[in-house]
């Protein structure tokens, strides 16, 4: 097990430059978790005590208003990691997560990772990467809410989670995305009525196919277009 573990680690941008006998540390401190389609794998105030990386299925990371509408904040794929700033503060986490598949994880400890950090700093740099990344994302979320209309935005997130897919060498149809029409309104902000019926118009226009639970990108340069034209 632990063999298998390590080469998981080691293909991980946080940790490929590790040294064999560090990602043999690594491996023997991971456990491994399977999640059931719609499983929770963590909920918003549970002990932060992990981080964890996808091996193979997805993540949604959401939060609910008090009326019980589900807004999604980031969709976790394979070889990426999550729980990461519950792992340094250790504090209570900070929304929902959610497998959306048939999902394997592999869960490293804080009090196992911590010092691990402390002795390999280069990770430590590397982990503040995807801090940046998340608080970039998170900023451009609530840019897009205030500033961009329904379609615009709509647009904006099908070309990013395309994009996202070809470059982490996502299997499937290129150009198509992954994520049903109720996801994709909790991910904008709307509601599936308002994204079916922009969806809808756009198949008809050519831009876009829909599929069951995926939408393909026919007309990449039209939804471009479409999100300059809003563009603060």
């Amino acid at each position: 097990m632990i063999p298998a573990v390590r080469d998981l680690l080691g293909q991980h941008f946080l940790l490929k430059h590790l040294a064999a006998a560090e990602l043999d540390q690594l491996a023997r401190m991971a456990i491994t978790r399977l999640c059931r389609p719609n499983e929770a794998v963590f909920l918003k105030g549970d002990p932060g005590n992990s981080m964890m990386a996808v091996v193979h299925g997805r993540v949604r990371i959401c939060s609910y208003s008090s009326e019980g509408r589900e807004v999604i904040l980031n969709v976790i794929n394979p070889g990426e990691v999550f729980g990461e700033i519950a792992l340094i503060d250790g504090g209570s986490r900070t929304a929902d997560a959610f497998a959306m598949d048939a999902t394997e994880l592999v869960v490293l400890s804080r009090r196992d990772f911590l010092p691990f950090l402390e002795r390999n700093p280069q990770v430590c740099i590397k982990l503040l990467e995807v801090l940046c990344e998340r608080l970039r994302a998170t900023s451009a979320q609530v840019e897009d809410f205030f500033f961009l209309d329904l379609r615009s935005r709509l647009a904006k997130r099908l070309l990013a989670a395309a994009d996202h897919a070809a470059n982490n060498g996502a299997g499937g149809d290129p150009g198509t995305v992954r994520l049903s029409q109720h996801m994709l309104a909790s991910m904008i902000g709307t509601s599936r009525e308002a994204v079916n019926k922009q969806l809808r118009a756009w198949e008809e226009a050519g831009v876009i196919a829909l599929k069951r639970g995926a939408v393909k990108i026919i007309n990449r340069q039209r939804l471009e277009e479409i999100v300059a034209e809003e563009a603060p």
